[in-house]
């Protein structure tokens, strides 16, 4: 979290990252502690709130970077931002971009880590300067789709409690394969992936949005002409062959990297989808 922590350090009135733990539970009924890293405006509040489910990267040694970028830009416009480690604990701090599919399903799949995020939401609500009612979450590549997997409405559910939980949500570079049936996301949903993504396509996330929109649901894209998976990262554009990839010839293979323009507009989109969905009091973005 060192990229986190010198992000937060360059927005102006950004208090220091704090630790956390907040509290899940397995399919067995065991208990888990996930820790999280807490960001805040200065100020007492009460502020809205961003849950960020990092990428397959992690955040250790490995990480991309990503969730240390959003935290700046989403703390600068008055969030406090909540990021909970769903790797360190369960053994895979260095990441899983590479570890074999059955591994990576049984350890931390997206079904998984949505219970990471809801114990996220339940430890950020009780902050005493977050307002519980405007809290949204985000999150890139394998934190997109574990986004999309958090926010879906369980089948034939019109109420239940997760009606009442993320009140907005942004997913970038997701994968889209999530079954039949129209995506019914339980609050407002943006996604932002890019043309030329070859490790979670576009063109499945447009066929998903078309579908739900169509359906009536709360849905939005944006299809970014020439980006790459990562748009939001500031490495170059690099193909490395060891990345799990199921949408590659052989399941391997995967090129990454940051587009400028992209990253800028997604920066525009994401501060305004949140602004409006979660009512926030915003300053004007830090650059």
């Amino acid at each position: 979290m060192l990229r986190a922590l010198a992000a937060c350090l360059l927005v102006a009135g950004c208090a220091a990252p704090m630790p956390g733990l907040s509290t899940t539970t397995t399919a067995s009924g065991v208990s888990e502690q996930i820790p999280v890293t807490v960001s805040k405006p200065e100020g007492p509040g009460p502020f809205p709130a961003v849950v960020i489910m990092h990428d397959c990267s992690g955040l250790g040694p490995r990480s991309s970077g990503a969730p240390g970028r959003w935290q700046h830009e989403l703390v600068a416009r008055g969030y406090v931002v909540v990021i909970p480690d769903s790797f360190t604990t369960r053994g895979l701090a260095g990441g899983i971009c590479t570890v074999p599919l059955a591994e990576r399903r049984a350890n931390v799949s997206p079904a998984r880590r949505a219970g990471d995020a809801y114990a996220a939401l339940a430890y950020t609500r009780s902050l005493p300067y977050v307002d519980g009612r405007r809290v949204g979450i985000m999150g890139g590549s394998h934190g997109g789709i574990t986004t999309l997997v958090t926010m879906m409405a369980p089948p034939g559910d019109s109420a239940g409690p997760q009606r009442a939980a993320f009140a907005a949500a942004v997913a970038l570079y997701p994968r889209c394969e999530l079954g039949a049936g129209a995506y019914r996301p339980v609050a407002p949903l943006l996604i932002l992936i890019g043309e030329k993504d070859d490790w979670t396509p576009a063109e499945p996330c447009q066929k998903l949005v078309d579908a739900a929109r169509a359906a009536g649901q709360p849905v939005t894209i944006t299809v970014y002409p020439g980006a790459h998976h990562s748009f939001d990262s500031p490495n170059r554009v690099r193909y490395v062959a060891a990345r799990v990839n199921s949408n590659a010839p052989g399941g391997r293979g995967a090129t990454t990297g940051g587009d400028p323009d992209a990253w800028a507009d997604s920066i525009r989109q994401v501060l305004a989808f949140f602004d409006h969905h979660l009512n926030a009091k915003a300053p004007k973005p830090v650059h």
